[in-house]
């Protein structure tokens, strides 16, 4: 990976991905171009200068010479910001997804990490679940999957100047999601202990899980909460959809630490006067909306104690 001079003209920068690559080679037609996506990750719009003393043919010109990466086949490192067409013209403000740690104590990410953490296995459930028989904020149990914390965003138009009472419009609703993990770490199930289908593995071990508002009620569900003053809402304004998920841990992080050995870290925790040593791996949970393609990288550490 590099970045390319964009001092002058790029006409076009562009590798296959490894399923395209399979699908040319095996010359029989079924490389097709069907569908594309555009993304401006690399952009930033804070070098648009309105005031550049030579007119406005050089309020751009800094962001137009930026360096670009060069294309690269990763899909879980590009293209986290998609960009989307809307012909409609009187929009003052996109829906965005918020993670809502507000809800209730069981949603909140681990004040001492800043992510959830989950417990791979009953071991490392009780260490990391409880401190003095309470239950700690952040810890997902990836084995006992009907206990301890759980994640959930919302959806909608974040802003004061539109009341939470109104219908966001029906094309600003996000009615699937797309939710992205590691498969190789763990699954996504609901709140009830249901196990979402795989929609697709790709070849980075990335599990896409597509998650409808009419077929995965025990995910998706409509935010029907109106009350502008309500301390439990991330969203000040008008409320579409919200998503809810647990993760359990996969089998080989379960019963093996050659991940952990392979990909983690080590480090120690101490939990009622006793210290704990365990092992890690940091890793995301990206859940992107499918009308929209706003993303949220929601960060997960997978701890199993040795």
């Amino acid at each position: 990976m590099a970045f390319l001079d964009n001092s002058g003209d790029i006409i076009l920068d562009a590798v296959l991905t490894d399923t395209g690559r399979m699908r040319l080679a095996k010359g029989d037609g079924s490389f097709k171009i069907t569908k594309y996506a555009l993304a401006d990750d690399e952009i930033d719009y804070s070098l648009y200068d309105s005031s550049h003393p030579s007119g406005s043919a050089y309020y751009d010109l800094e962001i137009l010479m930026s360096p670009i990466l060069e294309a690269f086949t990763n899909n879980t490192s590009s293209m986290k910001s998609k960009l989307i067409s809307i012909p409609r013209t009187n929009l003052l403000y996109l829906p965005v997804i918020k993670l809502n740690e507000m809800i209730d104590a069981s949603a909140k990410m681990s004040p001492d990490y800043r992510a959830f953490l989950c417990a791979v296995d009953r071991d490392s459930e009780d260490v990391f679940g409880y401190v003095n028989n309470e239950p700690r904020a952040g810890i997902l149990h990836g084995e006992n999957i009907n206990a301890g914390s759980y994640c959930r965003l919302d959806q909608g138009l974040d802003t004061t100047e539109i009341s939470p009472r109104f219908t966001i419009d029906h094309d600003l609703v996000e009615t699937q999601y797309i939710v992205e993990i590691d498969n190789r770490f763990g699954q996504l199930v609901s709140l009830k202990g249901k196990s979402a289908a795989v929609s697709y593995i790709d070849d980075d071990n990335v599990a896409s899980y597509y998650l409808s508002l009419a077929t995965d009620r025990d995910f998706v569900r409509e935010n029907t909460e109106r009350d502008a003053d309500i301390r439990t809402q991330v969203i000040d304004g008008p409320r579409g959809t919200l998503i809810e998920f647990r993760l359990r841990s996969s089998l080989e992080l379960n019963t093996s630490r050659y991940l952990f050995d392979k990909l983690g870290s080590e480090a120690t925790i101490e939990v009622d006067g006793t210290t704990f040593s365990f092992q890690y791996i940091d890793s995301i949970v990206r859940v992107s909306g499918a009308t929209t393609g706003y993303g949220v990288d929601v960060p997960v550490r997978f701890v199993k104690v040795t």
